[in-house]
């Protein structure tokens, strides 16, 4: 077994213990900010009673107790300990799945309780609107209230008294590259990950973390004074939008399945203006009305978008081909082949229309865009509430109906 693979073998076993299933028999796990939590606590345990530590508990804001393993523990210098987790999201997709998430605890006998500051991996906020000071550690709220509680817990269970002073560095091994993954630039968290987590706990496939990160992206949009803003339906149309837009980078958010959520949000922090941008699939369910666009909450209808060519002039043969289509990508496939892509413009401004009618009296005067892209980046068609159109700087006339 060569390093590289005793060092995978023994991570899998320090994270695998930390985790329990749920109903389905799916595998949850515990957020940056538990492990940190834990980290913290283990190393305070360490620097005080000068026994390294193997295993803690820490209280999670859900109500129960969980047990981590730690992976390393050791003493930096005399008055340092660094203790680090490995973080697990169970079955949850995490690019933060795997890190290492390091603490460094020394005394503070200055001070009351516990400062938390930012080591290597940590991102440092440079923009209002996460919740987080200007200049401080990318750590958020839920985090260093149970980073400072468990500390606290070591500290008297050390017979020493609960506001004792510590400091704490976090960091992660690697962060800054597995912040690449992550939006975090974009919100104006730099060098690093966040140490994030209301729960303590990460649901498998947890969709409500998904549509808190869409609503912290408008929020931090909508504090630096950004009046437009692009909901992407996913990585790619994002992509091509760029090269119509002029927009900072701040301003393009990835929506996912949330475009209705994403909308609302917008309402409520007075963004001017949203852009839907997205493919044939996704729209053609927003089109009818379907904000919440999951492919296995509903399925591309093909009659509708059968009834859509009709209006286009679709021979009842073609209309029937595309009911029988087996994917949105097979019926623009038969759209192009049959001369019908007028269809995607129609669908952009269905788009439109169905997004204000979600909105209703609180649409106030939220100007709502859609540009529908194909798979290799082309532009089909857009639409826009605005008489003027879309402010699109290269393409085709931004008044133009697609």
């Amino acid at each position: 077994m060569t390093q590289a693979q005793d060092d995978n073998q023994s991570r899998e076993s320090d994270y695998s213990r930390t985790t329990v299933r749920d109903r389905q028999g799916m595998r949850t796990g515990y957020t940056t900010g538990s492990c940190a939590a834990a980290a913290a606590k283990a190393a305070v345990t360490t620097l005080l009673t000068g026994q390294p530590t193997g295993d803690v508990t820490i209280h999670l804001p859900v109500g129960q107790d969980a047990a981590f393993h730690i992976h390393r523990c050791e003493w930096v210098d005399d008055q340092r300990v660094l203790c680090s987790v490995i973080k697990d999201g169970g079955d949850d997709p995490d690019a933060t799945h795997g890190a290492e998430i390091c603490v460094t605890v020394s005394r503070a006998p200055d001070q009351s309780g516990l400062k938390i500051t930012g080591g290597p991996g940590v991102g440092t906020v440079t923009r209002p609107g996460t919740g987080i000071e200007v200049g401080e550690p990318a750590v958020t709220r839920v985090p260093r209230r149970m980073m400072a509680e468990s500390v606290s817990a070591a500290a008297q269970s050390a017979g020493l008294d609960a506001e004792a002073g510590f400091v704490a560095q976090v960091a992660v091994t690697g962060g800054e590259e597995i912040a690449l993954k992550t939006t975090n630039a974009r919100l104006g968290v730099l060098g690093g990950i966040s140490i994030l987590g209301s729960t303590g706990v990460v649901q498998p496939f947890s969709t409500a973390a998904w549509r808190a990160s869409v609503h912290l992206a408008v929020d931090v949009a909508a504090t630096n004074g950004l009046d437009h803003v692009v909901l992407s339906t996913g990585t790619r149309s994002e992509e091509y939008s760029r090269r119509h837009l002029d927009l900072p980078d701040m301003a393009y958010i990835e929506a996912g399945i949330f475009s209705g959520p994403s909308m609302k949000r917008c309402v409520m922090r007075n963004i001017q203006r949203a852009t839907h941008v997205g493919m044939v699939g996704k729209f053609s369910k927003m089109a009818m009305g379907y904000f919440v666009t999951h492919v296995a909450g509903n399925q591309v209808d093909t009659n509708f978008l059968a009834e859509l060519a009709a209006e286009c002039g679709a021979t009842p043969e073609v209309q029937e081909e595309i009911r029988s289509a087996s994917s949105a990508r097979h019926f623009q496939e038969i759209a192009q082949a049959n001369d019908l892509m007028q269809v995607i413009p129609i669908m952009c401004q269905m788009v439109c229309d169905e997004s204000r009618k979600l909105l209703g009296d609180d649409a106030g005067s939220l100007i709502v865009d859609s540009m529908c892209f194909d798979f290799d980046g082309a532009l089909l068609g857009w639409a826009s509430t605005s008489p003027d159109g879309i402010p699109m700087v290269t393409g085709a006339s931004a008044g133009d109906d697609g």
